[in-house]
């Protein structure tokens, strides 16, 4: 018995590749933001357990994704698993008690400061308390210590925003074929005005823009605004992504079909 014909040529290769994606491409989302959103709690593990290498290397790879601020990220096995700075007001020590106490951090604190000509350097550049580059620097490049333990990759927004996604796609999966995406509206009402309104009106209230008293957002707003943002990113764009994928999916079968090649 004739067995059917199988991809030959390098186009039909790339085609079943594609097929291949469009049939599966909600488990690819998930495995991709799993991934995506334990690296950052494996990196502070690795630095915990002595394994410094690898854990920089992740350091690295997320710096151009994320601030990297160590007052706006969680710490793993520390005395706290945040710590804000403060101006923020919240009823715990604070992001600038700790550090002034902290060896390393005030290592990478006065490095920046040197490297400053007097010239150049901002009033209270030299207080570690102030929101001043020197800290600003030293905030992203300190990784933590033994009494605070060590940050994510990533900060507290953002892993609010993918551990959410990675829910949403999960939740997803079982209603797939009956949602419908969310509304525009809806979108921005749930998901862009509360992480808009929380973050510009954290930064306008900065250098060089101070329009109003600066202000430092509470660790459980960056959570939930962060929430509601990668949950809504999901309803809005995982019913889009299967009419897309479902379209290729069907319009790959019948090449195939008509090439008599299996698939």
């Amino acid at each position: 018995m004739a067995q059917p014909a199988r991809p030959r040529t390098g186009a039909q290769r790339i085609n079943l590749f594609l097929l291949t994606i469009s049939r599966h491409w909600l488990r690819i989302a998930v495995v991709l933001l799993t991934i995506y959103v334990t690296l950052p709690f494996l990196a502070p593990t690795l630095m915990k357990l002595g394994i410094t290498g690898p854990a920089r290397a992740l350091y690295f790879i997320y710096s151009p994704l994320c601030h990297q601020f160590g007052f706006r990220t969680f710490f793993l096995y520390g005395e706290q698993p945040f710590y804000p700075r403060e101006i923020t007001g919240a009823n715990m020590p604070t992001f600038e008690e700790y550090v002034v106490d902290s060896p390393q951090f005030m290592m990478i604190f006065h490095r920046y400061l040197d490297e400053q000509p007097a010239s150049r350097r901002f009033p209270g550049d030299d207080d570690p308390h102030l929101f001043t580059p020197s800290m600003q620097f030293a905030a992203r490049e300190f990784l933590g210590d033994e009494r605070m333990g060590y940050k994510m990759t990533l900060c507290a927004r953002d892993i609010a925003i993918y551990l959410a996604m990675l829910l949403g796609a999960l939740l997803y999966s079982r209603v797939r074929r009956r949602l419908r995406p969310a509304p525009i509206w809806l979108y921005v009402l749930l998901g862009l005005a509360p992480i808009a309104l929380d973050g510009f009106s954290q930064l306008l209230g900065y250098a060089p823009f101070n329009l109003w008293p600066t202000r430092e957002t509470l660790p459980i707003f960056r959570v939930v605004t962060g929430a509601m943002f990668g949950l809504m990113n999901v309803w809005l764009g995982f019913p889009y992504l299967e009419a897309s994928f479902k379209d290729t999916r069907e319009e790959l079968e019948e090449k195939f079909e008509r090439a008599g090649i299996a698939v």
